[in-house]
């Protein structure tokens, strides 16, 4: 990433870990202390482990058979891309999806759901795989995996907020304000954790794939998968959850269908417009 890349990756996992320590404040002093706690953790925690975390989520099983398809694209594309070989992984979805996630080279990992690998040629295959390699040279995957992390705690802590408006605050007085703060805390945080969301992950999906095509030397296989997959999303939609939610940006495309404000709040910018640009080079 460039510079000023860092500083927007930076800042925006500033709001992120200050949303988290804004929601401790509602707890009192001892809140704050355990807020920020929490978000040393989650920050260390997630540039070692969160990679596997995600992988685990999804239930991704790790391919080293050297003659397996997908493990000979990944290597062709790599080198292609100027990335060490990455590990590869195929997820038991019939979703077309795939992504990318690891904090370095090193630990960098592409997996690729079976769906996408039953649905593809060879040439939207390596595409996609090429997508994902360019997030892992722009080091994209280590921010995403981050802020996976945050978002998820932070989506877990205004869940239990939620609860605890209806049930009396967590102990404190059952006076209708702090029910009503609650409430709010709970509703509106995980819509901030979102949109910070979305400031990370959209423009990154356009340079990824822009440099995809530029590796490849065409973009006309990412294209003509990327319309497959749109159209195979709305057929084969994941479930809404906070696990799919808060890694809902990791995907080469929104796994959820897109309508109403799903669509309006996509970590990814439109299909057709990425499809645009694409044909373009």
């Amino acid at each position: 990433m460039s510079f000023l890349n860092q500083i927007k990756t930076v800042l925006l996992l500033g709001l992120l870990t200050g949303l988290l320590l804004w929601i401790g404040s509602f707890f009192g002093q001892g809140g704050l202390l355990i807020a920020l706690f929490i978000s040393i953790l989650v920050n260390i925690g997630s540039f070692f482990w969160g990679h596997k975390v995600i992988l685990r989520m999804y239930k991704a099983q790790q391919v080293t058979d050297k003659d397996n398809r997908m493990y000979k694209i990944v290597k062709e594309v790599a080198q292609a891309s100027g990335i060490p070989m990455p590990r590869v992984y195929i997820v038991p979805s019939q979703q077309m999806n795939a992504f990318a996630t690891g904090p370095s080279y090193k630990k960098a990992s592409i997996a690729c759901n079976q769906g996408l690998l039953d649905g593809l040629d060879d040439e939207e295959l390596k595409g996609v795989v090429a997508h994902e390699a360019a997030h892992i040279k722009n080091r994209d995957t280590l921010i995403a995996t981050v802020a996976a992390t945050i978002a998820g705690i932070i989506s877990y802590i205004a869940f239990m907020a939620r609860w605890g408006a209806l049930f009396g605050g967590f102990g404190r007085d059952r006076d209708s304000g702090n029910m009503i703060e609650l409430l709010v805390l709970g509703l509106l945080t995980p819509l901030i954790a979102t949109l910070i969301q979305l400031a990370i992950s959209r423009s990154r999906e356009f340079v990824a794939d822009a440099t995809a095509a530029k590796n490849l030397g065409n973009g006309k296989g990412l294209s003509s998968a990327l319309k497959k997959i749109s159209s195979d999303i709305n057929v084969h939609p994941l479930r809404s959850g906070a696990a799919t939610e808060t890694t809902a940006h990791l995907m080469i495309a929104n796994p959820f269908r897109g309508r109403g404000l799903v669509k309006l709040f996509s970590t990814h910018p439109p299909t057709s417009e990425r499809v645009r640009r694409l044909e373009k080079v």
